[in-house]
């Protein structure tokens, strides 16, 4: 698919800049997200502690962000909380983690933050750290509350791995635990509608099969109150020259779609697996897909890295068709990379190198087969 590459940031604390690396910081602890809605993109900069919001064209419209960790802004007036008309605001807010957000269709911003060490909590028996908190925000930037697990307000909840944003603006919060997962699905009020939970003793398994399961990751449909369940299932090994077993090896992958009211599974897809040609010619691996995304219609869009790109894999849930693409990612822009699937089935990303982060999308209706105008 084509790419169009839109705008790029340096690498800094300045207000349009991007603080990706820094000594005291691995790569792997980021928590740096993208979202794209109507053509406006979103940054959380988890090292530099604050959400930017951009024009396709790259024009920096507002911020929120930690006044103690980031300079004073130049070309956006610091929000007084007056009813003084706006266009182009920075707005304090003692960010410290932020990672994962999602927009809605009010513009109305959440994103995912860690408390204080002394609003903390860690349950010993279940071996939880409940630390993670939902700031929400109005269309200006303007903080309006934070979430917890019973609504606003609420307890901490437990680590937060994706935020969505899906039909009448609600909202679901999706939480990794030990012994499985917890998604808390708010209505646009940020009431709790409901609590989905799904331990991973409880996990399905095709009919008649001795298998493993293994979740890899849960998706909000953003058109309708169900999950898209993505389970790895593995099976034994068995050594054939002693009939016993050697060790486990990866069988397929399913996506599952849950409905959030009853927690009832609705249908499974199995994913077609991708088949590696190794450099000899004649042995074959199969690789496993990751998610990218849910757009409208439960086409869900997958990706596996190879050299130069990515292949992507795009399964309609309902219709099960299947379409395949290859997106260009030249490898001096893997520094750093996230990717976003917008509603409509834009895929937006963040490419970093070592020097600046380009921000980019594919079009992507050769793939999905939608006409967007």
């Amino acid at each position: 698919m084509d790419r169009q590459n839109l705008f790029r940031l340096d690498i800094g604390r300045l207000e349009n800049q991007i603080d990706l690396f820094a000594l005291d910081q691995s790569q792997a602890m980021i928590k740096t997200h993208i979202a794209m809605r109507d053509g406006i993109f979103y940054i959380s900069d988890s090292k530099g502690q604050k959400v930017s919001k951009f024009t396709s064209y790259g024009d920096l419209l507002s911020m929120i962000y930690n006044q103690e960790t980031n300079p004073p802004p130049f070309t956006l007036k610091i929000s007084s909380g007056s009813s003084e008309i706006v266009t182009r605001r920075a707005v304090p807010y003692p960010l410290i983690q932020n990672g994962s957000l999602a927009v809605d269709s009010r513009k109305h911003l959440y994103v995912e933050d860690r408390l204080p060490p002394d609003r903390r909590t860690y349950d010993a028996e279940k071996r939880v750290l409940f630390d993670s908190t939902v700031l929400h925000f109005d269309s200006d930037g303007n903080f309006i509350e934070y979430l917890g697990q019973e609504g606003i307000g609420g307890t901490p909840f437990p680590y937060i791995t994706n935020l969505f944003t899906s039909i009448n603006n609600e909202l679901a919060v999706v939480c990794r635990l030990p012994m499985g997962w917890n998604v808390y699905w708010f209505d646009s009020n940020s009431t709790v509608l409901y609590v989905v939970l799904i331990r991973n003793e409880d996990l399905p398994i095709p009919k008649g099969e001795t298998l493993y399961p293994s979740l890899d990751s849960i998706s909000a449909a953003p058109d309708k109150r169900q999950l898209i369940i993505k389970i790895d299932y593995y099976k034994d090994s068995i050594d054939e020259s002693t009939k016993t077993k050697s060790g486990i090896v990866f069988d397929r992958s399913m996506f599952w779609v849950m409905n959030v009211e009853d927690g009832s599974y609705l249908n499974s897809v199995e994913i077609p697996p991708f088949d590696q040609i190794q450099s000899n010619q004649k042995d074959k691996v199969e690789l496993v897909y990751s998610v990218l995304g849910v757009s409208r219609g439960n086409k869900v869009f997958l990706s596996i890295p190879d050299t130069n790109g990515y292949h992507l894999l795009v399964l309609d849930l309902e219709s099960k068709d299947q379409k395949r693409g290859f997106i260009k990612v030249d490898p001096d822009e893997l520094a750093f990379n996230t990717f976003y699937l917008s509603e409509d089935g834009i895929l937006s990303a963040l490419l970093a190198t070592d020097y600046e982060a380009k921000i980019v999308w594919w079009r992507t209706e050769k793939l999905t087969g939608d006409v967007r105008k």
